[in-house]
């Protein structure tokens, strides 16, 4: 089957086929933009959605961030009628286990904040704790959150869901066709080059979900979008017979171990606070010790669990750990929502909403204002505190 042409032009280009840019691709389409493009340099989601561990959830200690991933919940929920599309979805909660006192009292505030929201999270003793996840040793945890609307679903599908909607309502998504080059309007209401290996296509307004190749191509368009990429790697064990029938997404936060349910197995993690920025999508066996005393303090049934699978993937990672979404100045439109740090699966659906109302003169369910680029020069923006 021939491949699609690029069109010559377009009232919008989505450079990026992950959650973000199909999400944004969908939600723009549906709400009547007639002429939406999205470019992918592989295949849809073949980037860091489809490397993600697929954890959902509204904990987190900025309220734009625990809006965002409130509203993105709801939305995961109703998916299977819109856009329609079974994603496998488990809301088991996530729990986070805490062992050091000032995280204890950051989390009682970050709570209460969340509460505030409308996110069901509380406060747990240990043995709360373990009856919740039975796989855990509590020794030296002092407390948990816990949050009962959290959870997991299958980030493939997600795009799978989003992509044939965003075409359902008559958006074109393209795939091997990368980005190479962009020569941005003279005038805002002008159109931009978009240079791609497959030939040149102009666009009214540039939107960049590019995840971790976001600073390339926020370099083509003249925009500082500070992203780097660091690789993170997830491992999947074989069944485990006396695995809980739930289990929730589970997170040591003094280390960033984590583990959910998968089949009949688990899904484990944990950041590698040595790994350099980069592309490198190699398996490595150097962040193994460390994971392996992790696992060892906090589920020591694990490390007898037969590892059958495992990847890397890339966050998108900016200095503040939180993204980037907004519209550039200057001449051309060019929207950005990128540098998620983490969350970005998580927040896509919401994201898709507030670039839709951005691109469209609308006030967004939430104001996004705070994680505009610009604000790495306007002085020490906040971090975000709930990372995994």
């Amino acid at each position: 089957m021939p491949a699609a042409e690029l069109p010559p032009a377009a009232d919008v280009v989505i450079v990026g086929g992950g959650v973000m840019g199909t999400s944004i691709a969908f939600h723009l389409a549906e709400a009547g933009v007639r002429d939406v493009l999205l470019l992918e340099r592989d295949t849809l989601g073949s980037g860091s959605t489809s490397k993600a561990a697929g954890g959902i959830r509204g904990q987190f200690s900025d309220a734009v961030n625990i809006q965002l991933g409130a509203r993105s919940l709801e939305l995961f929920q109703d998916f299977g009628r819109r856009p329609g599309q079974e994603i496998d979805l488990h809301r088991e909660g996530y729990l986070f286990l805490l062992s050091r006192p000032e995280d204890v009292a950051a989390f009682e505030r970050n709570v209460a904040v969340q509460n505030e929201f409308g996110v069901p999270s509380r406060m747990l003793d240990p043995a709360e704790a373990r009856a919740l996840s039975p796989l855990i040793s509590t020794d030296g945890v002092l407390a948990a959150a816990y949050s009962p609307d959290d959870g997991y679903c299958a980030p493939e599908s997600v795009v799978l869901g989003y992509a044939v909607g965003a075409r359902r309502y008559g958006a074109r998504l393209l795939t091997n066709c990368q980005v190479i080059g962009m020569e941005r309007a003279a005038g805002r209401s002008g159109a931009t080059t978009v240079v791609t290996g497959r030939g040149t296509v102009t666009a009214g307004t540039v939107i960049c979900a590019a995840g971790a190749w976001s600073a390339t191509l926020g370099a083509m368009a003249g925009v500082d979008l500070p992203v780097r990429p660091y690789r993170r790697q997830v491992l999947v064990t074989g069944p485990l017979p006396d695995r809980p029938e739930r289990v929730p997404m589970t997170i040591d936060f003094a280390t960033s171990f984590y583990f959910h349910g998968e089949g009949r197995g688990v899904l484990l993690g944990m950041s590698d606070p040595d790994e350099p920025s980069g592309f490198d999508l190699s398996r490595s066996d150097a962040w193994l010790p460390r994971l392996s005393e992790a696992m060892a303090l906090r589920a020591p049934r694990l490390t007898e669990a037969e590892v059958v699978t495992g990847w890397a993937g890339l966050y998108e990672v900016t200095p503040d750990h939180n993204a980037l979404i907004g519209e550039a100045p200057g001449p051309g439109r060019f929207l950005y929502a990128t540098g998620f740090s983490g969350h970005g699966f998580l927040q896509g659906p919401a994201v898709g909403e507030v670039v839709r109302d951005l691109y469209l003169g609308r006030r967004p369910f939430v104001d996004v204002s705070a994680l505009s680029a610009e604000r790495f020069t306007q002085g020490a923006p906040r971090k975000e505190l709930n990372c995994v």
